[in-house]
């Protein structure tokens, strides 16, 4: 028997049939089984050129929905349904990760929750926001009553994947044309839930002009749905009360949006009024605010004073928002004559500005080069862009500036030298006699620049040229190797002078002794004698917010009390609630997400786990162990873009599963010959320029002037110590 069917069903609308069935066929996988109840001419034509690959199954043009649906499910003999509709899409990889996480299921599990990307007719594979409702909801067999938060999630019945049993024992009831009733229902008649954070799914909304608009009777049958569904919950109080939200925030939404004939919005809040009375339960509490006004308003039926209301507030909001934009542009007008009055100074020879990660503070390459002008150029007055809130985290006597400050503009129009690791904002003129330094942070895997134009989901919210605008005022780019400097040279086409001399912030895992590395396990709590394992995910421009690939708890207790999982969050949700909170296992895993330098926990880790970050190109400079996880290559890989395929060309070996990976760290498979081959190969490859004498070069050629001869050469991989290793050092 399969362990997953997955069931295409309905016409080739607007041709995006054929993309799916091409993704389909073109990553056949043993378990899996596709049903294609393939609707009308065209489908079948698209669906005959796949055969005998993929099942087809004819039916007559005008078949529903519901009925395709029914048809193939019919036909499927795995364990598990998934049902893709025609116009949606199934990002590369994604079958095998859920025939693969479905396979780890008991049969108590009824339904397993996927993540989803969206993508309309402009924009592709956005981040949905779910992703945080299902790291909440962890990995484990879930009951509803405890988890009625999860009624939150889009109705979509693609992300529900059904077991077959429980879709026969309940088809009549979700087995409708009305899909976001049956992925709600699905939930409602469910003994157990799992949880998939990852997104497997595409949602691909159509544009409304194409579609024909809805009849009064589809709009009332919104109301409909949620009488129905609390038919089904009204058993559960928790879910009754989960419901009773999101169908009162729904039928808002759908008033608010408008587009309705008047006659049809009056009896729409005419019924959605009688819903919100009869279904709300007992110990319902309006929230506070306009929200609380809003729905006290529908449920009293008060058509015309919603009307009203809804009138006022746009009216305060166009008031409120000119004033802002009054306020906004005389605070401009200021700061850009302040501004352009400074540029008129002469240029301060003795003054640099310093600024890091979008203004978080002293860090990475700039700090490095900063440090080390202390030494070398202490004529130079180094000055930090920081942000208010960060301020009081620097060290002690750090000058700094805020943004947006008078000192702050006359600062950055005045200072010879500008080193940033990002760019600085677009309104700063660069002077002819000014130095800019762009130190950037990090070896390119994946594409950057003008490489991500091709890449909706990375590029959204870029605006090219004034990106360029921004690299043309770069005198000198750092590079630690030669594929980054061709990478910069292609993805930021300018005239600036590429400086091959390593990174800065990688001097320290040469020059590091056994007591700074003994001084930064004893911080963070790391018995002598215990094995380190920094985990480090990257960002994924798919995903709404960080969304764990791992289950740590599990991870940790596979692994043994002899092990520390040291957790990386990304600096991208810096701020935002951790999904580690709670995990703390008796020391056993840390939350070091906040712990600045990241430098100091590689020195602590005994090995790196990541995925697609490029910490795993600093920390080859260690010479220690390097694990990929990679459970969404394919689906990183395609709405990301890379630069080369990490698979072929991976530091160390590769998990593509949880069980992969602890079977990797539990045997000696992490730091094998074979582990110690591929990173050797790595290390020549990214560890190019990387000796430990980086952040001299830089400030020698761009603060001093010196060139050629005066520069500290860089010495061969062979030549080069790098710290020693915790084991070294515990010993």
């Amino acid at each position: 028997m399969p362990e997953l069917s997955v069931i295409v069903h309905g016409p080739n609308t607007q041709d995006h049939l054929t993309g799916l069935l091409d993704t389909l066929a073109a990553q056949p996988l043993a378990g899996v089984e596709v049903v294609v109840a393939a609707v009308g001419d065209w489908a079948q034509e698209t669906a005959a050129r796949h055969a005998p690959e993929l099942r087809v199954l004819p039916l007559p043009d005008g078949t529903g929905d519901a009925a395709s649906r029914a048809a193939g499910a019919r036909l499927a003999t795995g364990r598990r349904l998934l049902f893709v509709h025609s116009k949606d899409g199934l990002p590369p990889g994604s079958v095998r990760t859920i025939a693969e996480r479905a396979a780890e299921l008991p049969d108590t599990v009824d339904v397993l929750l996927l993540d989803h990307v969206r993508s309309s007719w402009r924009t592709s594979s956005l981040p949905s926001p779910d992703g945080p409702l299902l790291v909440r909801g962890g990995r484990a067999g879930l009951a509803l009553d405890d988890n009625a938060f999860l009624l939150r999630l889009t109705p979509l019945l693609g992300t529900r994947v059904l077991r077959t049993d429980f879709w026969r024992t309940h088809e009549t009831r979700l087995n409708t044309d009305d899909e976001a009733y049956a992925a709600l229902a699905a939930l409602l008649l469910a003994d157990r839930l799992a949880c998939l954070p990852h997104p497997a799914y595409e949602d691909r909304r159509l544009r409304p002009a194409s579609l024909p608009p809805p009849t009064p009777e589809q709009r009332y049958a919104l109301i409909r749905r949620y009488e129905s569904l609390h038919g089904l919950a009204r058993e559960r109080p928790a879910a009754r009360s989960v419901l009773y939200e999101v169908m009162v925030r729904d039928l808002l939404r759908t008033f608010a949006r408008g587009g309705m004939p008047e006659e049809v919005a009056r009896e729409f809040f005419r019924r959605a009024s009688r819903a919100a009375v009869r279904l709300r339960p007992g110990d319902y509490h309006r929230p506070a605010g306009p929200e609380g006004v809003r729905r006290a308003l529908l449920e009293e039926g008060a058509y015309r004073r919603y009307r009203a209301f809804q009138a006022a507030n746009r009216a305060r909001r166009t008031v409120r928002s000119a004033v802002r934009t009054r306020g906004r542009r005389l605070g401009t007008r200021l700061r850009e004559e302040q501004y352009r009055r400074a540029l008129h100074r002469p240029v301060d020879e003795h003054l640099a500005v310093f600024a890091a990660y979008w203004n978080r503070g002293v860090a990475c390459n700039p700090a490095a080069i900063a440090a080390r002008l202390a030494d070398l150029a202490p004529h130079i007055h180094p000055v930090w862009v920081v942000t208010a809130e960060n301020a009081a985290l620097l060290p002690p006597g750090t000058d700094h500036v805020v943004p947006g400050t008078r000192r702050y503009w006359e600062t950055l129009a005045t200072a010879k030298y500008l080193v940033n690791n990002v760019n600085f904002p677009n309104a700063v003129v660069k002077r002819p006699d000014a130095v800019h330094v762009q130190t950037h942070h990090g070896t390119p895997l994946k594409r950057m620049g003008l490489d991500q134009m091709p890449y909706p989901a990375a590029a959204q919210g870029l605006d090219f040229q004034a990106l360029l605008e921004r690299v043309d005022k770069w005198d000198y780019s750092i590079s630690s190797n030669s594929h980054t400097t061709r990478m910069w040279e292609r993805a930021y086409p300018s005239r600036y002078v590429s400086l091959d001399c390593g990174y800065p912030r990688n001097d320290v895992y040469y020059t590091a002794g056994a007591d700074e590395i003994r001084a930064v396990r004893e911080r963070l709590g790391i018995a002598p004698g215990r094995r380190a394992v920094l985990y480090a995910p990257t960002h994924r421009d798919y995903e709404a917010g960080w969304t764990p690939r791992l289950d740590l708890a599990a991870l940790a207790d596979r692994l043994g009390e002899d092990t520390v999982l040291l957790v990386r969050a990304h600096y991208f949700y810096a701020g935002t609630a951790s999904p580690l909170t709670g995990l703390r296992r008796s020391g056993r895993i840390i939350d070091v997400s906040s712990y600045d330098p990241v430098e100091e926990l590689c020195l602590a880790a005994d090995a790196l786990v990541t995925d697609y970050s490029s910490i795993m190109f600093d920390y080859a400079n260690l010479d220690r162990p390097i694990v990929i996880h990679a459970d969404d290559w394919e689906t990183y890989r395609t709405t990301r873009g890379v630069y080369f395929d990490l698979m072929a060309d991976a530091p160390g070996p590769v998990a593509r599963t949880q069980g992969q990976l602890a079977e990797i760290l539990t045997t000696d498979a992490w730091r094998d010959e074979s582990a110690a081959k591929a990173r050797a190969v790595f290390r020549r490859r990214f560890c190019e320029y990387d000796d430990g004498r980086a952040a001299e070069r830089v400030v020698r050629r761009v603060f001093l002037g010196q060139d050629g001869s005066e520069l500290p050469p860089v010495l061969p991989l062979e030549e080069r110590t790098p710290a020693p290793a915790p084991e070294e050092v515990d010993a």
